[in-house]
């Protein structure tokens, strides 16, 4: 019955981050993307379609391998459009206004991707940690994890298990304050995807701060 359960459990947070990073892609001027602005959009609805229905299908393998596809793509066009910022402050080209609200844009779209890969990544996925129950072990070290077997449940979390708004929040603590707040970072991969999130954070705030004050 547990199994049953775990398994219908509703990945709709994870699915909307995505279709969220589609959407501020809108925002972005044309030039900052392979085609039209509403393509990536598209592309991640088509894919969380199949996603869904593998999850609620049981086919595990067949949702692990779209799920990690989609956040792939997501993930190479929000680099792309960033280089591609990047390259044009010199020329000038773009009018301050659209390139402020570019990079604001792709800012949150940094806190949601690498919020969707600690979700996909931590602990063997969603579906391996539902089966274990208790998380108890992972490449984060969140403050339930610290918390003694007695003090868990008194507390009501001796079955706690991270959720997609612990990823999310951990992913806008790196956003903001280029760390990772209350959960200490244990696994080497994870290391490396936090650096690379406060890398692309830094590097969006600082074009931010710098055509704020005009000196591009």
């Amino acid at each position: 019955m547990t199994s049953t359960v775990n398994r219908l459990e509703p990945r709709w947070p994870a699915s909307i981050a995505l279709l969220s990073v589609g959407g501020l892609r809108l925002i972005l001027p044309r030039a900052f993307s392979f085609g039209p602005n509403w393509v990536l959009l598209v592309v991640v609805g088509l894919l969380v379609v199949p996603i869904v229905w593998a999850h609620y299908g049981g086919l595990d393998v067949l949702n692990r391998i779209l799920g990690h596809l989609v956040t792939s793509i997501v993930t190479a066009d929000m680099i792309w459009s960033l280089s591609l910022l990047i390259t044009t402050i010199p020329d000038r080209k773009i009018a301050p206004q659209e390139m402020l609200r570019s990079a604001a844009a792709l800012w949150i779209a940094n806190i949601l991707v690498f919020a969707s890969w600690y979700w996909r990544l931590d602990a063997g996925g969603p579906r391996e940690r539902e089966m274990r129950g208790v998380h108890t072990d992972g490449a984060f070290l969140f403050p339930q994890m610290t918390l003694d077997r007695d003090a868990k449940r008194d507390m009501g979390e001796d079955q706690w298990s991270p959720g997609f708004i612990d990823y999310l929040f951990l992913a806008f603590n790196v956003s903001t304050a280029f760390s990772p707040s209350d959960s200490p970072i244990l696994s080497r991969w994870a290391k490396t995807l936090v650096m690379i999130q406060a890398l692309i954070s830094f590097t969006t705030v600082a074009l931010l701060a710098a055509r704020a004050i005009n000196i591009l």
